[in-house]
């Protein structure tokens, strides 16, 4: 029987994947790419194949679930950025699309270009780097 806790968590996580199904669906198409990306993050978070799977058979359209704070929210971009990179091709929906995530999570969309740059061909920054780029990202670009 899972805590109230556990079950909070779960929720987040499943959430923060939902999250990458929206950016990954958003063409009514998923790359094998995006598929394996989804499976990398979900393994990360302690997902079994079969969490994922379900998340990814849900035939529902996800509304985007907006992380508590900045450091969820900059986090959860970082997985967009991933997701946008997966396939090797930006695409301008992916763009569209990632730019309403940062206006819903109170950021000025000038941050797109910024974190496409830092993920140059989809390298994600090492994590001392990622720890300065939020802190970079909440001067510039976190609405006030």
């Amino acid at each position: 029987m899972q805590g109230f806790f556990e079950h909070q968590y779960l929720t987040y996580k499943k959430n923060h994947l939902r999250n990458l199904l929206a950016l990954a669906k958003s063409d009514s198409h998923m790359h094998e790419k995006e598929v394996e990306l989804l499976f990398k993050i979900g393994h990360k978070y302690g997902l079994k194949d079969w969490q994922i799977q379900n998340l990814i058979d849900e035939s529902e359209k996800f509304e985007l679930n907006v992380p508590d704070n900045f450091n969820d929210r900059m986090n959860l971009l970082y997985d967009l950025v991933l997701m946008v990179w997966a396939d090797g091709v930006v695409e301008k929906r992916e763009i569209n699309f990632f730019e309403e995530v940062a206006q819903k999570f109170k950021m000025d969309k000038k941050v797109v270009p910024f974190l496409l740059k830092v993920f140059d061909n989809g390298t994600p920054p090492p994590a001392d780097e990622w720890i300065e780029i939020k802190r970079e990202a909440k001067e510039k670009f976190e609405l006030k």
